[in-house]
This record gives structure tokens, sequence and C-alpha cells, in this order.
């Protein structure tokens, strides 16, 4: 048995165990094998593990101070399998990466400074570099649950977080095929998409292009008949276009992620309505990483997205409609780069260390 040091956070609409990167490494042992075994996967329950049995509790942030110039910490994600004895380390969470900044000034990576600290975080999923900032009034870190975000039912510390010049980071390109629109295959319906890469690769579909309104509860949407294969088709046939497989049976479960994407109603107080899926499901509210590929999308004429907000499209940010409420991107400049981001908040759940077991670490036959 032994003894792995760990911090639960919730980051955004997410909760993720938090570990130090020199902490995971294991003699004889991989890091997926260690993470799996710790939050008890391959289980749909997760029941003899720390994962939480949904895509957004069975997450993991991996931390370490970093040497490069222009850059404070290091930040790799991992998406902890959970039915499946795999880690997804394909793309980036936003929710979590909003747990990065406090836990740096904690551990003493980074340097106070008055009033507000500024940490620069590359993930090295995407290379993407985020500017966070966290209140340090009196340079002393603080904490307090003074915001609300959608799909969070209680306040939180708030984090300002800006994902600087995100365009292409996974694939080179905001649109990888060079197009605003493709038309995929008829067997997967012969829909109209976007593919667009800002923070993660992204598949943007109009929802009547898939049968529905595009405004319905996630749990109304889950049992339509066929919709989540059918839309699991249209992602991984986009995900070979975007470069990101050679096949659509190789394509990440986490990665491209994929929006029904709709025009508000009257009264709906929002630019763009959105239901988007998570490893197979739709998601309680929005990824980060995908509400910055919307914001990017919205202000090219052509690209889906853009058919549907409101003319002339927004530039400041895009006021965004989601299961949990109204979700505001913001668009600014850092250095002379564009910066796109969003306010979320994060709290400390937990403080300790998590137990993994000696080998075996694949369940049992009886299991």
């Amino acid at each position: 048995m032994r003894e792995i040091a760990a911090t639960w956070m919730r980051g955004g609409t997410s909760k993720c165990w938090v570990f130090r990167r020199d902490d995971l490494r294991v003699d004889d042992l991989s890091v997926d094998e260690v993470l799996l075994r710790v939050y008890g996967s391959p289980d749909h329950r997760q029941v003899d593990g720390v994962g939480g049995g949904t895509s957004t509790t069975s997450k993991a942030v991996i931390l370490a101070p970093s040497a490069d110039e222009g850059v404070d910490v290091e930040y790799t994600f991992a998406q902890v399998g959970i039915e499946e004895a795999k880690v997804d380390w394909g793309s980036n969470c936003g929710n979590c990466s909003a747990v990065v900044a406090s836990f740096a000034i904690r551990e003493g990576w980074v340097p106070v400074q008055t009033d507000e600290t500024a940490v620069r975080v590359l993930n090295t999923n995407t290379k993407q570099l985020i500017l966070q900032r966290v209140p340090t009034p009196g340079g002393r870190l603080d904490e307090s649950p003074t915001d609300t975000i959608p799909g969070v039912p209680f306040p939180g510390a708030p984090v300002r977080m800006g994902f600087v010049d995100p365009a292409g980071r996974s694939t080179g390109m905001l649109f990888p095929t060079g197009r605003p629109r493709d038309v995929l295959s008829t067997e997967v319906g012969g829909v109209t998409v976007t593919l667009v890469d800002a923070g993660a690769p992204v598949v943007a579909v109009a929802a009547g292009e898939v049968g529905v309104r595009g405004d319905e509860d996630t749990a109304a949407l889950d049992v339509v008949p066929g919709l989540l294969a059918h839309l699991d088709g249209v992602r991984r046939e986009a995900g070979v276009l975007m470069g990101l497989a050679g096949t659509p049976a190789a394509v990440e479960r986490a990665v491209p992620k994929l929006a029904v994407v709709s025009a508000p109603g009257p009264g709906v107080e929002a630019d763009l309505v959105v239901r988007m899926l998570s490893m197979g499901r739709f998601h309680p509210a929005v990824p980060v990483t995908g509400s910055v590929a919307l914001t990017l999308a919205a202000g090219v004429p052509g690209t889906v997205v853009h058919d549907l907000v409101p003319q002339p499209a927004p530039t400041g940010g895009l006021r965004l409609g989601t299961p949990a409420g109204s979700v505001t991107t913001f668009v600014e400049e850092h250095e002379g780069v564009p910066v796109v981001g969003v306010l979320r908040t994060y709290r400390r759940l937990a403080h300790g260390s998590v137990l993994l077991p000696d080998p075996p670490l694949l369940p049992s036959a009886s299991a």
C-alpha cells in the first residue's frame, strides 16, 4: 500500500483530484495504471476508488512548477475512464483549470502580489497558455466564496481565466479543414458542421440537423432514441477530418468535443443556446474550452455558430445559454495577442492522501 498526497477540489462545474507530478511517479507502474487503480476503474460505480462515476467527477489535475520563461506552472489534465481501463490525455478541461493558480500559490511556486496575483499556466495537453488571476488582498490568497456560476449551487472563490492566443493549439489551425463549415458523409446523416480548434477541438452542429430543438433538458436529450449514438458518429467522423485520428474508431472519447447549438428563443438572455457532449453524455453546463471555441467561431462568417447568433455578431464575448444558466465569455488582448476566457469559481474540498493498493490493479473475474 502506498500513500499519494492529493487535494480534492471543485473547479468550475467539475471535481478533480489534484496531484504534484512527482508524487505520481511509482516504480514499475505507469501514471495511467496508478490513476486507474486509485479512481477505481474500470467500474461504472468506481466503488473501490475515489472517482465519482461521472465524466465531470473522474478527472485528475497534475501540476509542477515550470522552469520555462513566461510560464509559472505546468498543468497536465487526465480524464480517467470509468467503464474503460483507459486514461485520456488528448485534451484539457477548462473547468478543472480553475484550481491551478490557487494550488500553485499555496505550494509557494508563485510569488504573491498585492491585491491580485497573475499565474501563467501552461496546459501540456494542448500547449495552451492560460493566464489566471486570483484575488490576493494584502499579499495573501483569498479563497472566500464570493462569486457564483451557473451549474454550481454554492458560491466559490473567483478565478478569471484567459486562454492566450487559443486558435489551433491541437491541430495548428482555427478551422482544421481550412473551411468554416463542412458537410459530413451520408453515413452520419450528411449533417453540416463547423470544425473549430480553440481551447479544444470542437464540432458544432445545429440542433435542427440532428432532429432536436436544442433547448431541451440534458436528461431528456440523453434518452432520445439513437441521438447519442448518432452524435458520437458525427463526432468521430469529424475527428478524422480534423486530423486527430486516422479512423473513426481511433478517435478519443474526450476529444473532439461536440456542441449542439441553436438560436435563442424569445425572452432568452443569450446569444447562443448550447448543449455539449462530454464523454458520451450531455454536459450539465458547458466545458470552458468549448465556450472558447464557440466564441471564436461566432465571429467568423459562414460558420454554423455565426449563422445562429444575433447580427452583428458580438465582439467582446458571447452569452451562452446552457442547461445550468447563462455563461458569459470575454475577448481581450494580452501583449498584442487575443485572449478568450471566462470567470470560474473553485473550492478546496479535502486535502490528504489517496491510497494505492498493491497489485493486482485490474478487477477480479468475479467483478
